[in-house]
């Protein structure tokens, strides 16, 4: 069968730089390394394909008469420099691969528990001003009953003969050599003589544990806080805790990035002759002035009286938008009295409905 052009291989073009070269090839031996594809002789065919033309065009000297004479410059349509040498790991491809090697073995050491996710609830007042929680999570954790043994108390617990009490065995693929959770014992490198009856040799049963989280100033709804360790216990220790906040809407309040909007009802004759109002902040009630005449649906700016910057420095302000109330009922007197009001304000004392009169009738003259 005729070999595969080099370039073809490596998805790369004739005019690839070193660095084209390398990159093309980190990704598929990432793609094909064996032991991401345990027993596929064709992934492992790939792999060693793609290891030799980077060996190759890697080299310049080998490229140049390469891009000369395609295989025939190393001794015929089966050359190729005789052949993927594995042990030729030197130069270039050394490089690549200690990398993706250093993965797989990564991989071969005892695996961390997995990481769990759980929500928190807290209070508006709680994200924004940041608060100290405790949390109870439900997760595996080390037996009361054998202490971690894996075996029933007062009985004898040996090394797994497997793995040796390392809790990992190693294997050769080809001419790679890995480790891998010990299938026997489950990484815990220990077989008991009899199994503890409550955590049924696993050395770990379910338990709920109270655990602190600190809720920042300023966090916002759906952020995660992230616990080291606080996960499921596996062979090789804890994995990590995932708190997901999730933060309570406000009667009064709601957020705009760091400000905080606040609407606040008037009547008709403070808004006219103006007051100061009793405003509800985070930080309790602040005093503010309503000058005379203010219309519905102003807004001021209560300076430094809104949420912490998350991950900042700085605070937000508080909107304070202002809404004229109208009275749903009022009584035959409030009528007479209201109507005697308008009849003498007229249309001079109100700008904004003179205004909107004067455009009117030009829209329709």
């Amino acid at each position: 069968m005729s070999k595969r052009d080099y370039y073809e291989i490596l998805g790369v073009t004739r005019e690839a730089t070193d660095a084209d070269l390398k990159k093309a090839y980190r990704e598929l031996a990432r793609k094909y390394h064996p032991d991401r594809n345990p027993d596929d002789a064709e992934a492992e065919d790939r792999f060693k394909e793609a290891s030799e033309a980077f060996r190759v065009l890697s080299d310049a000297e080998q490229r140049k008469r390469y891009d000369r004479f395609g295989h025939q410059a190393f001794g015929g349509p089966g050359g190729g420099g005789g052949g993927f040498d594995p042990s030729d790991f030197t130069g270039g491809i050394g490089d690549v691969l200690e990398g993706i090697l250093g993965d797989v073995l990564r991989r071969g050491r005892k695996r961390p528990g997995r990481d769990l996710e759980v929500e928190l609830r807290v209070s508006f007042e709680e994200a924004a001003l940041g608060a100290e929680k405790a949390l109870a999570v439900t997760r595996p954790q080390t037996c009361d009953r054998c202490s971690g043994t894996t075996g029933e108390p007062g009985t004898t617990v040996r090394a797994c003969t497997a793995c040796e009490g390392r809790g990992e065995v190693r294997f050769q693929r080809g001419f790679f050599a890995a480790s891998r959770t010990c299938a026997t014992c489950g990484g815990t490198g220990k077989r008991p003589e009899v199994p503890c009856t409550k955590c049924q040799g696993t050395g770990v049963c379910e338990g709920t544990t109270e655990v602190q989280v600190r809720v920042p100033p300023g966090v916002e709804d759906g952020a995660t806080r992230t616990l080291r360790g606080g996960g499921e216990l596996g062979p090789g220790g804890p994995g990590d805790l995932h708190v997901r906040i999730r933060v309570d809407e406000h009667p009064l309040f709601e957020r705009r990035g760091a400000d905080v909007l606040c609407t606040v009802p008037v009547t008709f004759p403070q808004a006219v002759l103006g007051t100061t109002l009793d405003i509800p902040t985070l930080e309790g009630k602040v005093q503010m002035k309503l000058p005379p005449g203010t219309q519905s649906g102003k807004v001021f700016r209560l300076r430094g009286k809104g949420i912490s910057a998350y991950g900042g420095v700085g605070k937000g302000d508080q909107l304070v938008t202002v809404m004229i109330e109208v009275p749903e009922k009022i009584t035959r007197e409030q009528r007479r009295l209201i109507e005697a009001l308008a009849a003498e304000m007229g249309t001079d004392t109100l700008p904004q409905r003179a205004s909107f009169l004067d455009k009117l009738k030009g829209l329709f003259d």
